[in-house]
């Protein structure tokens, strides 16, 4: 198997590409690259797939080298091991998935953005950019161990800052990407956290290794518990889930296909793919699946009610993408493992056609993303219509296509699990995603036309290279969820099967006539959803939403301000943190900086009051001898005369002395 070969393909596309081609290459060499990087790494991918199914073996490993060397840790139990860290890659039937989807979502989004890109200066550093996430991607999900998983965990993380802020000229874009980039880091810091605990308490890394010894009960349920759900900040921040969401919405001001590439088939989906994968370890906590199963409840709902009142053609899209992430988890959350992940990929089928499409339509309107400044569109631009009604019934959960099989999976998990209460938020979630998704068609592509006459007078049909992506991703959007057909349907759920022996076999164990009727509510429910926006905004010509916002003024402030959580967050942790830096600068400066500038005063003042004892007292103590002896030994050199009859007369003078006072005493 020739897995590793997969990440290689997009990295050899950045180094030509980020290196040469930014400089060098015309655009048509550019993407021709950038594509046909992906298009390699997608044709592995498949091929890989082939041979795992034929194959028998549940996975394969492959040690490039090794990256941290061997040394000695000692773990909590006061044992010791010798700890290091391969650089290895891991291939299985999660993988298989996952590299599918990212390389073949990714190439599609690639091919689409020859079109959309195609007048942008900056064609080279974009392409860089999209392989470069595509590589990190990929190398996150082929992670045998968290170490390697990590470094694709971050490359991610940065990529989303580089696209997120491709426009970096507005400081809208600009203060986007940081967003994105330091929400995640808070995220991050917990599953750093999480990886060093395992490595105290179990002293390894390597996923495999970790499942063997919580089965060997190396690892106690209260740690497991604690370790999965610091494992679970670090998904929180990557998924956009609550508390840490608010980096998505904001991800719209980069092009439109990285908005596709980010919430449809990378980032978003890395912290399922983690819990997916960590799934032995959230098995035998237990509390921590309950955790995860609520977080995603709620945010599905939570979320949901905020594209409810979105005007922004993208933003409405960007809820429901973290709406449909709270439906992942709570597949995980209720043990049903699969189903998360069989979401997660009919997911990016028609999530990335949604963004797609919207930036078609935006591609149309020069660049209009109102869409009270829409409608009536289906007739100018029918083929982006048509995809985009695809699109929109799958995420309703319209029978038939993909987004109904994964979605009444996740609901009869829950339902199964006896956690009534997160189904019937998964059920609220389901209507409110209908609602505000035919919202969206009703108000873009039906009713009168809004557009100014700039924008209508340019209004055209999107290019082939955009238009080709799109019907391939519809097709997607329609076939893909009969890989998992239930057995109530006629079907085997092949899918649950192929990822049995990763995620574990989840059966359900409610009757088929309750299957049948938890079926038969989800739809109703949706289409109910889709009644009422019809009713509002097609009957009624937007009528009574406008009513309503006028009556619930304050409700529906709330709603469309984001419930000011942005506000909230930017309040107490960005000025909180820009005070406390403040705080600390005058600590800094007054308190530290005052200690150590008075003990160098005190200092100064010591050696100066030292250079004057020194200099006045010492020195002149000194000199003062050496001045004595120099004026004693003037006063002596002036009596050596020189002259005989001066000594001969001192010797006189001498005598008479001596013989004066011998006479007197």
């Amino acid at each position: 198997m020739y897995f590793y070969l997969i990440p290689f393909f997009p990295l050899l596309g950045v180094l030509l590409n980020g290196l040469i081609g930014i400089r060098y290459f015309p655009k048509k060499v550019v993407h021709s690259i950038a594509v046909g990087m992906i298009g390699l790494s997608f044709i592995f991918s498949v091929m890989n797939l082939i041979f795992l199914l034929g194959s028998g073996e549940a996975y394969y490993i492959q040690n490039l080298f090794t990256w941290v060397p061997p040394d000695f840790v000692r773990l909590a139990d006061k044992s010791g091991v010798m700890f290091s860290i391969d650089l290895a890659f891991r291939y299985d039937a999660l993988t298989a998935v996952m590299t599918l989807v990212v390389t073949g979502v990714g190439l599609l989004i690639h091919i689409y953005s020859i079109g959309y890109m195609s007048h942008d200066h900056s064609y080279a550093r974009f392409f860089t950019y999209l392989n470069l996430f595509t590589f990190a991607m990929l190398i996150l999900v082929l992670g045998a161990n968290l170490a390697v998983m990590f470094i694709g965990w971050e490359g991610v993380g940065v990529c989303s800052y580089l696209l997120i802020g491709f426009w970096f000229e507005k400081d809208s874009a600009a203060n986007a990407g940081k967003k994105a980039f330091i929400t995640n880091r808070v995220g991050d810091f917990g599953f750093i956290l999480g990886i060093g605990l395992l490595i105290y308490y179990l002293g390894t890394v390597d996923v495999t290794t970790i499942n063997t010894y919580i089965k060997q009960g190396m690892l106690t349920q209260e740690m497991a518990t604690i370790i999965a759900l610091l494992l679970f900040v670090g998904a929180t921040g990557k998924s956009a889930q609550i508390p840490l969401y608010t980096w998505l919405p904001d991800a719209m001001e980069g092009p439109t296909p990285v908005s596709a590439l980010i919430h449809a088939a990378t980032m978003v989906t890395a912290g399922v793919y983690m819990v997916a994968r960590m799934n032995v370890l959230f098995t035998f906590s237990g509390t921590a699946l309950t955790v995860v199963a609520t977080v995603g409840a709620l945010t599905a709902v939570y979320a949901a009610s905020m594209g409810l009142v979105q005007n922004d053609i993208k933003r409405v899209l960007a809820y429901s993408t973290i709406s449909q992430i709270g439906y992942m988890f709570i597949g995980l959350g209720v043990g049903a493992y699969a189903a998360g992940v069989f979401h997660l990929m009919t997911h990016a089928f028609f999530k990335s056609l949604l963004f797609l499409s919207a930036g078609s339509v935006i591609h149309a309107l020069s660049g209009e993303q109102d869409m009270r400044n829409m409608g009536g569109l289906r007739k100018h631009i029918p083929s982006t219509f048509k995809v985009f009604f695809i699109g929109s019934m799958a995420i309703a959960g319209i029978p038939g296509l993909s987004g109904f099989f994964s979605k009444d999976e996740i609901l009869a998990s829950a339902f199964d699990s006896g956690q009534y209460g997160v189904w019937a938020l998964g059920m609220t979630g389901a209507g409110m995603t209908a609602f505000y998704m035919f919202r969206l068609i009703f108000m873009t592509f039906y009713g009168k036309e809004k557009m100014d006459d700039h924008a209508k007078h340019h209004l055209h049909e999107s290019p082939a290279v955009m238009i080709r992506p799109l019907q391939i991703l519809a097709f997607l959007s329609i076939v893909g969820g009969f890989v998992g057909l239930p057995v109530i349907l006629g079907g085997g759920n092949w899918f649950a099967k192929f990822l049995g022996p990763v995620t574990g076999h989840h059966d359900l164990h409610i009757s088929h006539g309750t299957e049948a009727l938890l079926m038969i509510a989800s739809v109703a429910v949706g289409l109910t959803g889709i009644l009422i926006a019809y009713i509002i905004y097609i009957r009624k010509e937007g009528a009574p939403a406008k009513l309503l916002s006028e009556k619930l003024q304050s409700i529906y402030k709330l709603i469309y301000n984001k419930y000011f959580i942005d506000e909230f967050y930017n309040g107490v942790f960005v000025e909180g943190c820009k005070k406390l830096g403040t705080l600390l600068g005058k600590f800094d400066m007054g308190i530290i900086d005052g200690i150590v500038n008075g003990a160098a005063y005190v200092t100064k003042i010591i050696s100066l009051g030292s250079i004057g004892v020194d200099t006045h007292i010492v020195d002149g103590m000194v000199n003062s001898v050496g001045s004595i002896n120099n004026r004693f030994s003037v006063f002596l050199r002036r009596l050596q005369t020189g002259f005989i009859y001066n000594y001969a007369l001192a010797v006189v003078m001498g005598l008479f002395i001596i013989i004066t006072l011998i006479l007197i005493l």
